[in-house]
C-alpha cells in the first residue's frame, strides 16, 4: 500500500475519534446528565481536553493525512517525487501536533479520573458541593460512590466519559505516531513500496 493511501486511512480513522472526544467533553458539562451551575462542574472539564486536545487539534492532522492521497505537487528541481516527499515530511509536523493534542487530553483525563467528580456531599440544610474522593480510591471501592448524593449517577458518568477520552486519546497518539513512521519511510524510500512514486 502506498504511503499516501495509508495516510488517508489514518485520516479517516482520526475524524470519528475527534468527534467522539468533542461529544464526550460536551456531555461532561452536564454531570449525571443534569444541568448544574458552572461552579459545580468538575475542574478538569474546563480544560477542554476533549474539545481542544483530541478534537480541534486532531482535525488538522486528519485533514492533512486525507489530502496526501491526492497530492499532485509539481515537484522541485524537475523531480516530481520531490514535492510528494516534502508533503509527506510536512505531515510529520502535523502528526506531532496530533500527538501533542491527544497527549494533553490523556493527561487531563487521567487527572480527572484520579480526582473523581464534584458532587453534593451534604444535602441537609446547606447543600455542600465537594470532590469527596482522593487518589482514585473510588476506583477500587464502589461502596464509597454513595458519598456523592447528587446528581444521580454522577460518578459513573464522570468515570465513563473521562475513560472514553483517555482511551480515544491513546488511540489518536498511536495513529499519529504511525504516521510519523509512514512519513519518514515515504521521505526516505519514496511513496510506494514497489518503487513507483505514484501516490
Amino acid at each position: 500500500m502506498c504511503s499516501g493511501n495509508f495516510a488517508k486511512c489514518l485520516g479517516i480513522s482520526l475524524m470519528p475519534l475527534a468527534i467522539v472526544c468533542v461529544l464526550c467533553n460536551i456531555l461532561l458539562f452536564f454531570p449525571g446528565g443534569k444541568p448544574v451551575e458552572k461552579e459545580h462542574i468538575t475542574e478538569q472539564v474546563w480544560y477542554f481536553g476533549g474539545i481542544l486536545g483530541s478534537g480541534v487539534l486532531m482535525i488538522f492532522p486528519a485533514l492533512v493525512f486525507l489530502g496526501l492521497k491526492n497530492n499532485d505537487c509539481c515537484g522541485c528541481c524537475g523531480n516530481e517525487s520531490c514535492g510528494r516527499r516534502f508533503a509527506m515530511l510536512s505531515s510529520i509536523l502535523f502528526a506531532a501536533v496530533g500527538v501533542a493534542g491527544a497527549g494533553y487530553s490523556v493527561i487531563v483525563s487521567a487527572v480527572a479520573i484520579n480526582e473523581g467528580p464534584q458532587c453534593v456531599v451534604n444535602n441537609t440544610e446547606a447543600v455542600t458541593w465537594d470532590t469527596p474522593f482522593s487518589n482514585g480510591d473510588y476506583l477500587s471501592d464502589k461502596d464509597i460512590w454513595s458519598k456523592c448524593l447528587e446528581p444521580p449517577g454522577v460518578v459513573s458518568w464522570h468515570l465513563s466519559l473521562f475513560s472514553v477520552l483517555l482511551v480515544m486519546g491513546l488511540i489518536q497518539m498511536a495513529l499519529c505516531a504511525v504516521q510519523v513512521v509512514n512519513g519518514l519511510l515515504a521521505c526516505l524510500c519514496g511513496d510506494c513500496c514497489g518503487g513507483s512514486d505514484a501516490v
